[in-house]
């Protein structure tokens, strides 16, 4: 059911930008070890930063989870109500 209000009351995936976190993490990572052992250091450096970003947000989405239902919800929790419409 399509309320109008999906932008406000929209819920992240926050399993999957998890598993996306930690593939990010993983090449770059690698992109960071293998520039920097072959000496590209504006690459290195370029990877190192995408490096910091992606370990922020897996910060991030991990502090949504642990935050409980509200943040992930399961099968469980309804959908949130449509906001009420004042005329």
């Amino acid at each position: 059911m399509r309320t109008g209000s999906e932008p406000r009351t929209a819920r992240s995936a926050l399993r999957a930008r998890f598993w996306l976190s930690v593939w990010g993490l993983a090449w770059a990572l690698f992109g960071t070890v293998a520039f920097a052992l072959t000496g590209r250091t504006g690459w290195a450096i370029a990877c190192g930063v995408l490096l910091l970003i992606v370990t922020t947000d897996l910060a991030v989405v991990l502090r949504h989870i642990r935050q409980g239902p509200h943040y992930q919800p399961g099968p469980g929790i309804p959908p949130y109500q449509p906001p009420d419409q004042h005329s």
